[in-house]
């Protein structure tokens, strides 16, 4: 395997790979920092993985791991509460620049780096955060790109109303913790007021919250669910989709692996394309470009999937003009 990686193991169980590499002659070697919530292993052995874009790209704009790139990465996995542990790990290595992914990991790490150049992927509204000074000139040493989450967690209860028409309680599961979450759900509830929906908050600040969360809506006549954009609820994606199935909740989620795992619909950006916008801005800085001055991106692609196998189990018919506008639709 070109890539020579190889698997360790930190402190309470997360993982970490560096990538070992001699510098060739005379030549610069660029080190990559990235932390996300996928396993090391998996995003190493697995080309199904959003990452796998972010590499692609690097390769096609020149880099070769292994020779001119050193590709550091590290996972929290479903332990968002462990961030800055990893990051400050990945930090005494010294990056050229730490790709950074979900609103937890970033804030870890504006906390333990101001210098080191930052880019994010999957963060609501940066501004609002704190995380950068405006969209246009972020200043400091953190760009990268917008997730869109309070607008897109809005559209999406406009999607499942098409679908359960119906439906007037939703439950919301989200995270308390996460500093994103927030503007996600002022967001919902102005559009779920507008509709004249009931909106039910499940609250999840770790693993063991997703049982009684989804008990709760049930106790709470929810009448249909959808999730905020987090890093938390997006590790437990396979179980959440399974409790939803049990409870026979009709579920919009953010992001496509939700509706890929059996979820009934997903609506948000195309995660693909937003790693390889990542490589982009890795790329800029790395020859030179300072994060202060390179504007926020916004996702290039968003994309509608529905699973037709879920709605059948659910009892709905999914509307023929819904079906026209989905992106890809899994029977």
């Amino acid at each position: 395997m070109d890539r020579r990686v190889f698997l360790g193991t930190v402190a309470g169980g997360l993982l970490a790979a560096p990538l070992a590499a001699e510098a060739p002659p005379g030549g610069k070697v660029y080190r990559v920092g990235y932390i996300g919530p996928t396993p090391v292993a998996t995003l190493i052995s697995d080309p199904t993985q959003y990452f796998d874009s972010f590499r692609r790209e690097m390769r096609q704009r020149g880099y070769v791991e292994g020779q001119d790139l050193v590709l550091e990465l590290r996972s929290v996995e479903e332990r968002p509460d462990r961030a800055s542990q990893v990051v400050g790990e990945l930090v005494r290595l010294n990056p050229d620049v730490i790709v950074a992914v979900s609103a937890p990991v970033i804030q870890a790490a504006r906390q333990v780096t101001r210098t080191i150049p930052i880019v994010m992927v999957g963060v609501g509204d940066p501004v609002a955060i704190g995380f950068v000074a405006s969209l246009s000139r972020p200043g400091g040493n953190i760009t990268g790109l917008s997730q869109l989450s309070p607008e897109l967690s809005a559209k999406r209860l406009d999607l499942l109303k098409e679908v359960v028409p119906g439906v007037s309680r939703v439950a919301i599961l989200w995270n308390p913790t996460n500093p994103s979450n927030a503007s996600q759900l002022r967001a919902t509830k102005l559009v779920a007021q507008a509709l004249g929906m009931d909106l039910q908050l499940l609250e999840v600040r770790g693993p063991q919250d997703f049982e009684s969360g989804f008990q709760a809506a049930t106790r709470g006549r929810a009448g249909a669910l959808i999730t905020l954009d987090d890093l938390l609820i997006y590790t437990r994606r396979t179980q959440i989709v399974a409790l939803a199935a049990k409870r026979r909740l009709p579920a919009i989620y953010g992001w496509s692996k939700f509706a890929e795992a059996g979820g009934l619909m997903s609506y948000g950006p195309d995660f693909r394309d937003m790693y390889r916008q990542a490589a982009i801005f890795v790329d800029k800085i790395l020859k030179g470009a300072k994060p202060g001055d390179l504007p926020i991106e916004q996702p290039a692609k968003l994309e509608l999937v529905i699973n037709l196998k879920t709605a059948k189990a659910l009892g709905l018919t999914i509307p023929p003009s819904l079906l026209q506008r989905a992106d890809q639709v899994i029977e």
